[in-house]
């Protein structure tokens, strides 16, 4: 059998335990209250029965004379009604409630003074909501009475005092209820358990049924099919279930999907450092090779000529290794920004300055276009130099040559925005949604080897350490400008005041 098959029975036969006690305790309090009411009833029947006996023997007998029971005249009549009905034992009390006469035997009467307040309560109430009085015979015991005032020239001489429940059926009754409470406690336990048990049987059926099934899908769902949702249920704990379930499948699907778009950036990643290590590698390897095998019948200019040639795809190769490493770093959360106030101006000047070598053997125009008195800016003085650097590595490799690049400084509300702009290509506008994306490959026309696009991820990443964003805005033919804005002295006192 299967190991689900088994859990899955476990947990049936479990509940049905369960219910199956649950319903043995509520027989037994059922048989409880049946028999508190039966013998409610078993009592108020008797007194409806016979509660005018000391009524009738106090009217028609006139038990007693001058305040003294006549026992010449009440014992036949007495012994007589205790004759054709056991259960009934009649007493005569004076009006303080002491016993003046009785017919029973004189041993078997162990107190001969009755609460007398118990029968005026009992002359006072009418219906089943009498109350129950002493017996003679068990003192401290509560049984059923009927009780009736005897007149003598209009006035109370005592009191005829009848016990509806004698000693002897008492025991008769004791034990025909114990016997009426056995049977009717086991008839009414098995007939509610049996009727129970099928009712509870195919309800706790098709519970355990429905987890079934949904452990089921869930099987299905970890041997591969990912497909797999638990249908039904929108309501109650299974339904709290089949939406967790659903909401956690979906969100491992998506981390599946997320998994393999990433696996695929990194294959990316791979081709696109293999062909950009490849390529200055070759460069360094051939000249270097051919130094080897000529370098009898070189002279000293061809030799400088490939020594600048080897240095110069070193120095490519080392800022790739870099910008591979910075960007590492900051996909892994490990560079926290050292933010400190410092004029923007120089730094892009300074900036500037480092690439005009370069811009003139291309003739290329570098500009700086900032608004006097900028305020101080509160950043990463390190990580916002590597973003213009970034950009303008950008800008230079896409512009031609005596094209124009121009970094804009200017001061708005949120703090300093900048702009770095260029004559080059410009980006197509289906693939500006990509550009700042890791490991993505862009081609641009005119060029003949592809973008791999890192630069500018490192740029993005570090104006999100700066809680800032980039925007791209281009158009093929036109040129690109990005835009950010870092936040100035003035702005940031102000946010800190509204708090």
């Amino acid at each position: 059998m299967p190991l689900k098959t088994i859990k899955s029975n476990l947990l049936f036969w479990k509940i049905l335990a369960v219910f199956t006690g649950l319903l043995a305790i509520l027989g037994l309090v059922f048989v409880l209250i049946a028999s508190h009411f039966s013998k409610s009833y078993y009592t108020a029947a008797h007194q409806q029965l016979y509660g005018n006996i000391a009524s009738h023997l106090a009217t028609f007998t006139h038990p007693l004379k001058n305040g003294k029971p006549d026992t010449a005249v009440t014992h036949d009549i007495i012994h007589s009604i205790m004759v054709a009905n056991p259960s009934v034992e009649v007493y005569l009390l004076d009006t303080a409630g002491n016993i003046t006469d009785y017919v029973v035997p004189d041993k078997s009467v162990k107190t001969h003074k009755l609460n007398i307040s118990t029968v005026y309560q009992w002359l006072n109430t009418k219906g089943m909501e009498r109350p129950m009085g002493d017996n003679p015979k068990q003192p401290g015991v509560s049984s059923i009475f009927s009780a009736a005032p005897v007149y003598e020239n209009g006035k109370i001489t005592g009191y005829v005092y009848a016990v509806l429940c004698s000693e002897k059926q008492s025991q008769v009754l004791t034990g025909l209820s114990k016997d009426l409470y056995y049977k009717l406690g086991v008839c009414i336990f098995f007939a509610a358990l049996c009727i129970v048990l099928v009712i509870g049987a195919i309800t706790f059926f098709l519970i355990t049924d429905s987890i079934c099934r949904a452990a089921a899908v869930v099987l299905r769902f970890k041997e591969g099919d990912h497909t797999a949702r638990i249908e039904g249920y929108a309501k109650g704990n299974l339904g709290m279930l089949t939406t967790t379930f659903n909401e956690m499948a979906d969100v491992i699907v998506d981390n599946f999907e997320k998994v393999q778009a990433t696996d695929k950036f990194r294959q990316e990643l791979i081709a696109n450092v293999s062909h950009d290590l490849r390529t200055p590698l070759s460069i360094i390897q051939g000249y270097i090779e051919t130094l080897i095998i000529k370098q009898h019948t070189l002279d000293e200019t061809q030799k400088e000529k490939y020594l600048l040639t080897v240095l110069d795809s070193t120095q490519k190769l080392s800022a790739l290794v870099a910008q591979l490493f910075q960007y590492s770093k900051l996909e892994a959360n490990q560079v926290q920004p050292e933010k400190e106030q410092f004029l923007l101006t120089e730094l892009a000047s300074d900036t500037l300055m480092s690439y005009q070598l370069q811009a003139d053997k291309r003739n290329i125009r570098l500009v700086l276009d900032a608004q006097n008195e900028l305020p101080p800016v509160f950043a990463d003085v390190a990580l916002t130099e590597r973003v213009f650097q970034n950009l303008l590595d950008n800008a230079m490799k896409f512009t031609p040559d005596r094209g124009t690049i121009t970094i804009q400084l200017k001061q708005i509300t949120a703090g300093v925005r900048v702009r770095v702009a260029d004559t080059g290509v410009g980006i197509a506008a289906e693939e500006q949604a990509y550009i700042f994306e890791r490991y993505k490959q862009t081609a641009k026309p005119g060029l003949t080897t592809n973008s791999m696009g890192i630069g500018l991820a490192i740029v993005k990443k570090i104006l999100e350490l700066h809680q800032t964003g980039i925007e791209v805005d281009s158009q093929p033919g036109r040129g690109t400008t990005f835009s950010f804005v870092l936040p100035s002295i003035n702005s940031r006192n102000a946010v800190l005041s509204s708090l």
